[in-house]
C-alpha cells in the first residue's frame, strides 16, 4: 500500500507565487524526488507519493508551512491504494491510491483535509477526528504555523532549542504550540499511524 497526496493551493492568485512556491517545493523536497515522487503541475497543484503512515503527517506539515503566508492555505486529499502503474513521473503512474486521492481531492468543498482508503467505514471515522483537528488547524496563525512546521522539521530539538532557533522566548514557543493544538494533532496522528497497520 501506498499514499498519494494531491493538493493545491487556497488564495495562489493573490500576492507573489514566490512567497509560497519555494516553500511548497523546498517541503516536498524532504519527502522525495521530482518528477518521481512529487510533481507541481497547473500552477498551483501538486502530487506527492510517500508510505501511508507519514501521510497525515506530511499534509499537516505541508499546511504549517503554507500558513506562515497570509492569506495561504491549502486542500489535500490522501489516497490510500496500490500503485499498479509505476512511472518515471509521478503524475504518469496509476492505480487505487491515484484514484482515491483524485476522487478524494474532488469530494473537498468545506474541508481543506480528506483521507479516502478502500475501507470507507474506517474513513468515515477517521475524517470525523480530521475534521475536529481543521477546527483548530485551519485557524493557525503564521507565527503558530511557523513555529509548528519548524517543530516538525526539527523533532530532536526541544523546546529551548526551538525557541534559540527562532529567535523566541520558550514560553512563546510552548504558547504557539499550545493555541495550535500540536499535542492534540499529534495525537491524532498517532491514532492514524496505528490504524493504517490494520487496514
Amino acid at each position: 500500500m501506498i499514499a498519494v497526496l494531491t493538493g493545491d493551493i487556497i488564495n495562489s492568485r493573490q500576492g507573489q507565487t514566490s512567497l509560497w512556491l519555494n516553500q511548497l517545493k523546498s517541503t516536498l523536497n524532504l519527502y522525495g524526488q521530482t518528477p518521481k515522487d512529487w510533481e507541481i503541475f497547473r500552477g498551483d497543484s501538486f502530487q506527492l507519493k510517500t508510505n501511508p503512515e507519514n501521510a497525515l503527517y506530511i499534509a499537516l506539515h505541508i499546511k504549517a508551512v503554507i500558513k506562515q503566508v497570509k492569506p495561504y492555505d491549502v486542500r489535500i486529499a490522501i489516497g490510500l491504494g496500490e500503485q499498479s502503474y509505476n512511472s518515471k513521473t509521478i503524475s504518469e503512474s496509476n492505480g487505487t491510491a491515484f484514484v482515491n486521492s483524485g476522487e478524494g481531492f474532488e469530494s473537498l468543498k468545506k474541508q481543506t483535509l480528506t483521507v479516502v482508503s478502500e475501507n470507507k467505514k474506517w474513513d468515515n471515522t477517521i475524517n470525523i477526528m480530521i475534521n475536529l483537528a481543521l477546527l483548530t488547524a485551519n485557524s493557525w496563525s503564521n507565527t503558530v504555523a511557523k513555529v509548528i512546521s519548524t517543530v516538525i522539521e526539527n523533532p530532536e530539538k526541544n523546546q529551548n532549542e526551538i525557541a534559540l532557533l527562532l529567535g523566541k522566548s520558550q514560553s512563546t514557543i510552548s504558547e504557539a504550540l499550545k493555541r495550535g493544538g500540536y499535542e492534540e494533532i499529534m495525537q491524532l496522528n498517532a491514532f492514524y499511524k496505528e490504524q493504517i497497520l490494520n487496514l
